[in-house]
């Protein structure tokens, strides 16, 4: 997949190094950038009589004229910046966030959340639930102080030969072809022809190898511990720049590699790309 539109999640209260992010990553990438500034207020509070508060209202615009403020202040910064890009401000309610950060991810090659964003555990939420699960566009979250990166010299693969984890490898392929070497890592895999073949990693390697990727089949034991705990090890270990993932996890269940991928999202300081 080509990266040629990028939709950045900023939130209004804090943003600088979070647009600043997206504004080299685009750059590098000779991507157009699609900055989402979103606010998200509270339910409508009914006063007597059963009318809307007047506080509840007099927040409501003070929230919204703030956000357009900010939204200036951006599109100033981007002016300046040579790159392709729009603003959008978008003023939602917590109920309805996540509709309305899908509706605006389906028009993108990949969603930017970065470390500000992420420190808004509710933004965050919306932004996966929204867009990771209501539309097919993958999602970059780094909660690290890492810089994001469009040419990352060393890259973690993390394979379980789910049709999750194949989508994630396909939509990263941009990504993958600029890095110096792919480590495709597998956590205790089971040598079967219906799960992972005869030998492990085998397949996705020679399929990326065609894809002009360098790769590196990495076979890792866990020796009991979390596979989390293993990946976010071994990707230190081979000084990666992110992690390609597959995200499994159905909202009405849990499984063993969404709860793997729930748990890097919360403790990796490091980039991670997402594709569900």
């Amino acid at each position: 997949m080509s990266i040629r539109t990028v939709m950045s999640i900023l939130t209004s209260k804090y943003f600088d190094e979070d647009l600043k992010a997206a504004v080299e990553f685009c750059g590098a990438s000779g991507a157009h950038l699609s900055a989402v500034v979103l606010c998200m207020g509270a339910s409508p509070m009914m006063g007597e009589y059963n009318s809307l508060s007047t506080v509840w209202l007099e927040e409501r615009q003070r929230e919204i004229e703030e956000l357009v403020k900010k939204a200036e202040e951006i599109k100033a910064y981007l002016s300046r910046t040579g790159l392709s890009y729009d603003v959008q401000d978008v003023y939602t309610e917590y109920a309805f966030a996540r509709e309305d950060i899908a509706e605006r991810a389906l028009y993108a090659d990949v969603v930017l959340v970065g470390r500000q964003a992420c420190k808004d555990e509710e933004l965050q939420k919306r932004v996966m639930d929204g867009a990771l699960f209501r539309t097919p566009t993958p999602v970059i979250i780094n909660r690290g102080g890492r810089p994001l990166s469009s040419t990352s010299k060393s890259i973690v693969l993390a394979w379980d030969s789910s049709d999750e984890a194949s989508r994630a490898a396909r939509q990263a392929l941009d990504l993958l072809k600029t890095a110096d070497c792919v480590y495709v890592t597998m956590i205790d895999p089971v040598s079967r022809e219906r799960v992972n073949g005869e030998e492990p990693g085998a397949d996705i390697a020679s399929f990326l190898s065609r894809h002009g990727v360098k790769v590196q089949v990495d076979r890792v034991a866990s020796g009991g511990n979390r596979a989390d705990e293993i990946l976010r090890q071994h990707a230190t270990d081979v000084n990666a720049d992110l992690i390609v993932m597959g995200y499994n996890h159905p909202r009405w269940q849990q499984t063993l590699f969404g709860g793997v991928t729930r748990n890097m999202i919360e403790q990796s300081s490091m980039p991670i790309f997402m594709a569900h």
